[in-house]
């Protein structure tokens, strides 16, 4: 997980030993809450690119740790949120917060980071900063909303699946960059260049998580397998199985969703389902144009040594 290969500072060490020695709410309660869950773990994907998109544009990683830890602690908050929503009681291994502290309080904490969040980014940081991360929270919500809505619905399309993975995963990968460029002072064209590279990456990102959560075992994954599959998600898998396949697999989905069972058994069977109609191979394909869609939006980036830092992180999605 560390940059050891990297010239400059090894920015996951950067963020962890900020979190460490300067992430402090005024509320010691929803603190403890949220040290908990940056204990459990996590690549610190959000902060690394902020801090990368700086370097990119010729700043110093170690000037934007405070906006880069912003990143990061927008998304915990949304994870958060996310476990109540869907009643999830492990989150990357350990106990859900609500597992922990209860609904109200995971409700409340969440809601007061973000607060908190802004508040410290309104101070500190000018036009278009906190206009960019209000927007990408907006963005963040309707995403969830929509994939809400879209739940059980074996009619989703691959376009609606794409809007949701663009609102609701790739808007803040796409932030996380736009605000390091920001920061740095880097020209129109690196702010737009690191916006469709986080954007394009967050999209692929997200169909990533939704193979893992099909095809890894629950020590890799941090909670159970085929989670999404129980919770009625219209992963991309799914609808690419569904979109080409038979009636007899549409009919088992069907069953499967109405019957509600979460009996491993069942799961497996869908899982091989998705897999005989082509799902997951269909899947790495489209998630394989993302990643290079994500990369040739660095080209104006030239020879920067963040841009090659920043197409390696894409090409681990493969």
């Amino acid at each position: 997980m560390l940059d050891r290969a990297r010239p400059g500072p090894d920015l996951y060490a950067l963020v962890e030993e900020y979190f460490r020695s300067s992430f402090a709410t005024d509320n010691e309660l929803i603190t403890e809450a949220i040290r908990r869950m940056l204990a459990a773990g996590g690549k610190r994907l959000r902060p690394r690119f902020t801090l990368l998109a700086a370097e990119a544009v010729g700043g110093r990683a170690a000037e934007h740790l405070r906006l880069a830890a912003f990143m990061e602690l927008i998304h915990v908050a949304t994870l958060i949120h996310d476990d109540v929503v869907d009643g999830a009681v492990t989150r990357r291994g350990v106990n859900a917060t609500a597992v922990d502290f209860g609904n109200r309080i995971s409700v409340l904490a969440g809601d007061y980071l973000f607060a908190w969040i802004f508040k410290n980014v309104t101070a500190a940081y000018q036009h278009p900063i906190p206009h960019v991360l209000s927007s990408t929270l907006a963005d963040i919500t309707d995403g969830e909303v929509l994939q809400l809505k879209a739940l059980g619905d074996l009619d989703t399309t691959l376009a609606a699946y794409v809007e949701v993975a663009a609102k609701k995963t790739a808007s803040l990968f796409a932030a996380s960059t736009e605000c390091g460029v920001l920061a740095a002072g880097g020209s129109p064209f690196a702010v737009r260049a690191l916006r469709d590279f986080g954007t394009a990456y967050g999209i692929a990102f997200q169909m990533r998580d939704d193979l893992l959560d099909l095809t890894a075992d629950e020590a890799t994954l941090g909670k159970p397998v085929g989670n999404d599959l129980r919770e009625q998600k219209m992963t991309v898998p799914l609808v690419l199985a569904l979109e080409g396949g038979d009636r007899e697999f549409r009919s088992s989905v069907e069953r499967f969703f109405a019957d509600g069972t979460a009996e491993p058994g069942a799961v497996a069977g869908i899982v091989a389902g998705i897999a005989r109609q082509g799902g997951l191979a269909k899947t790495e394909a489209v998630l394989a144009g993302y990643v290079e869609r994500a990369k040739q939006s660095l080209a104006p980036l030239g020879t920067a040594p963040a841009r090659a830092e920043l197409a390696a992180l894409a090409d681990a999605l493969l």
